[in-house]
């Protein structure tokens, strides 16, 4: 769902397991949260300090780069 969420953990070889325990998850909640695209603004955060990034980078979707190529 958020390419740029599974790029930033596969480029710093972070597990779900690792990533989960970082924000405060269960790693089944994280992949939960991850899969449906329902993160809450808590581990949101926990994520933007992790990666160092924005939230405007890390939860971009497929249907906004789609729009940037259209555009």
């Amino acid at each position: 769902m958020f390419r740029n969420l599974e790029t930033e953990q596969a480029k710093n070889s972070h597990t779900d397991e690792y990533v989960a325990q970082k924000i405060g998850l269960s790693r089944k909640s994280y992949e939960a949260q991850k899969r449906n695209g329902n993160i809450k603004v808590k581990e949101i955060l926990g994520l933007l300090r992790l990666y160092n990034a924005s939230f405007e980078y890390l939860f971009e979707t497929e249907d906004e780069v789609i729009k940037g190529v259209v555009a």
